[in-house]
């Protein structure tokens, strides 16, 4: 029992629980801003995947255009409405 009370009175293992208590739970860096930052980080990690993966698909949809006539007739007629002289088109909207 005197040995913990002598450990409890020790200035420099107060000092030292008071610093890590200030730095856990006061600091700006505390646990919880770095849990934080560390949940932004992996979600922002997430994100560059998905748009590198969507720049990737886009980059060989693009080439694909350039490269194959078809598929480019297919585009222009698909999302700008274009069509030949002797075609009509009929634009179906569903609601």
């Amino acid at each position: 029992m005197k040995n913990v009370i002598s450990t409890l009175k020790n200035k420099y293992l107060l000092t030292l629980l008071g610093l890590a208590v200030w730095v856990a739970f006061f600091d700006k860096n505390d646990i919880k801003t770095q849990m934080d930052l560390r949940k932004d980080v992996s979600k922002l990690e997430e994100e560059r995947n998905y748009f590198a993966t969507e720049i990737n698909q886009i980059t060989a949809d693009i080439k694909e255009l350039n490269t194959n006539p078809a598929t480019l007739e297919k585009f222009a007629r698909e999302n700008y409405l274009m069509k030949r002289d002797n075609e009509d088109i009929f634009v179906i909207v569903e609601k």
